[in-house]
């Protein structure tokens, strides 16, 4: 492995790892356990398998879309994701996928939209964790609205199983797909 590529990887992961601690840590304060819903399910992981190419192919399409709100995201994946992980392993992009699928969906789906139904009741939970899903990821407004639409997604296919295996797997999956994608292409005119 290539040491420079090393320290952001690692920094990556930490990030992501920082949500599953604070997920722990908001349990510990309000005795909603993040991963209470997580079990093994053959049916469920395959229900999140396939629930990952519906998202799939709405990346697929805003990187072909002329509209503006995608071109400023392609710019943010061209000029700042592509130079950071562009040479990093498919086990480091399978292992941050992993990570982030695991982390990510503890906090948003397993703790927030939880604790908020048990609060507030289902609508209100799902688009409240589903918000704080985007605004968690501001890299753009349109790409912070995409990923709350991607939440809303997510939060549906937990409430349908009970299982958050189901969402952490799409997860997962998904970005370790579209990472592989966008990462491993040819490189792309600049929008």
């Amino acid at each position: 492995m290539n040491p420079s590529n090393l320290k952001p990887f690692l920094q990556a992961c930490l990030v992501e790892l920082a949500l599953l601690a604070l997920a722990a840590l908001a349990a510990g304060f309000t005795g909603r356990a993040p991963l209470a819903d997580l079990h093994w399910n053959l049916r469920d992981a395959c229900l999140g398998t396939a629930a990952t190419l519906p998202p799939l192919a709405a990346f697929f399409w805003t990187l072909k879309s002329p509209a503006a709100p995608f071109a400023r995201i392609r710019q943010f994946l061209d000029h700042t994701l592509l130079p950071l992980m562009r040479n990093w392993s498919l086990w480091q992009l399978a292992l941050i996928s992993a990570i982030a699928g695991v982390s990510e969906e503890a906090l948003f789906r397993g703790f927030l939209q939880g604790w908020l139904r048990d609060h507030l009741g289902f609508v209100p939970a799902l688009l409240l964790a589903s918000a704080a899903f985007g605004f968690a990821h501001p890299i753009t407004l349109g790409y912070a609205l995409v990923v709350g639409i991607i939440g809303l997604y997510l939060g549906q296919l937990w409430e349908l199983t009970g299982n958050l295996l189901t969402p952490i797997i799409t997860h997962a999956l998904y970005d370790f797909a579209a990472l592989v994608w966008y990462l491993r292409t040819p490189p792309r005119p600049s929008a």
